[in-house]
C-alpha cells in the first residue's frame, strides 16, 4: 500500500470515529430521551445512512440501545459506564482547592473542605485560613459525627433517606456542645430545611464561639460528595454571613455541575 492510500485510510478512520463522538455528544445535548435516525440526521447535517452506520456501530459496543418496536435509539449502559468511569476518576480536593483559596480571600474567613468518613462520621481534609489576626482554623482528619456543626448537617441533610435514617436511629445522639441539636424532631425539622434552601448554618454546635455557613458538593445522582464551608469567629462572623452563604452556593454549584450533577428546572 503506498503511502498516500495509507494516509487516506488513517483520514477515513479518524473521521469515522470523530463523527461517532459527534453523535454521542448530540445524544447528552439533546433532552429528549430518545432518537430517531432521521432526527439526528438533520440536526447534525448528516445523511441518514450515514448516521445509521454510526448508530449501529455504537449500537454493537453498547454505547446506544435501540428499542425495536419504535425504531428510536437512546443513551446505552457502556455510555453510562464511560460516565461513571470518569465520575469516579474525579479528585474532588484537587478541584476545590483553588475555590477554597478564592472563598477565603472574598470572604477574609477560613475555608474548608469535609468528606464522609463511613455512614456516621466525616472529617476536615483541606482548609485555607486568611491572613488576619482572629481566625478559625480546624483540625484535619479528625472525626466529627453527621449532626453537630453546619458541615455534618449539610452532609446528613443531603444523603440518601436511607442513609439519614440509619443515622438517626443508630441510638442517642451526643451532644458535642451545648447548642448541638440532639434532639429528633428538631433535628428531622432542621434537616428538611438545609435540604430545602441548599445550605446549612451553626453557631456554638462544635466548637465554643465559632460560627459557619456549609454548603454540599453534589455528584450526578444528588449525593454530597464533600462539603464545603465558610467558618469563623462567631462575633464577627453574624453580620458576614448573607455575603458568606452567597459566595459558598456559587462556588459549590459551579463544583457540583463539574461532577455531572445537574440542577432541578
Amino acid at each position: 500500500m503506498s503511502a498516500s492510500a495509507r494516509s487516506s485510510g488513517s483520514g477515513a478512520t479518524i473521521a469515522t470515529v470523530e463523527r461517532a463522538a459527534d453523535v454521542l455528544l448530540h445524544f447528552t445535548r439533546d433532552p429528549r430521551a430518545d432518537h430517531g435516525v432521521t432526527e439526528v440526521a438533520e440536526a447534525m447535517g448528516l445523511s441518514k445512512s450515514a448516521v445509521h452506520r454510526v448508530l449501529s456501530s455504537l449500537r454493537h459496543r453498547g454505547l446506544v440501545e435501540l428499542d425495536e418496536r419504535t425504531r428510536r435509539y437512546s443513551l446505552g449502559v457502556g455510555a453510562l459506564r464511560l460516565g461513571l468511569s470518569y465520575l469516579d476518576r474525579i479528585d474532588v480536593r484537587r478541584l476545590a482547592r483553588p475555590v477554597l483559596e478564592d472563598l477565603s480571600e472574598r470572604t477574609g474567613e477560613t475555608a474548608t473542605l469535609s468528606v464522609l468518613l463511613g455512614e456516621r462520621q466525616r472529617i476536615y481534609v483541606d482548609q485555607v485560613t486568611p491572613e488576619r489576626e482572629v481566625i478559625m482554623s480546624v483540625s484535619l482528619g479528625e472525626p466529627y459525627p453527621l449532626h453537630a456543626g453546619a458541615s455534618s448537617r449539610a452532609f446528613l441533610a443531603f444523603l440518601s433517606e436511607a442513609q439519614r435514617e440509619r443515622y438517626l436511629a443508630g441510638g442517642p445522639l451526643a451532644s458535642v456542645r451545648a447548642a448541638t441539636i440532639v434532639d429528633d424532631e428538631g433535628l428531622r425539622e432542621d434537616l428538611v430545611r438545609v435540604r430545602a434552601q441548599g445550605w446549612a448554618r451553626s453557631a456554638g454546635e462544635r466548637l465554643d464561639g465559632a460560627a459557619s455557613v456549609a454548603a454540599p458538593v453534589l455528584r450526578h445522582d444528588g449525593t454530597p460528595a464533600a462539603v464545603i464551608s465558610v467558618c469563623g469567629p462567631a462575633s464577627r462572623f453574624a453580620d458576614d454571613l448573607d455575603h458568606c452563604r452567597e459566595l459558598l452556593l456559587g462556588a459549590t454549584r459551579s463544583l457540583s455541575t463539574g461532577l455531572g450533577w445537574v440542577a432541578e428546572a
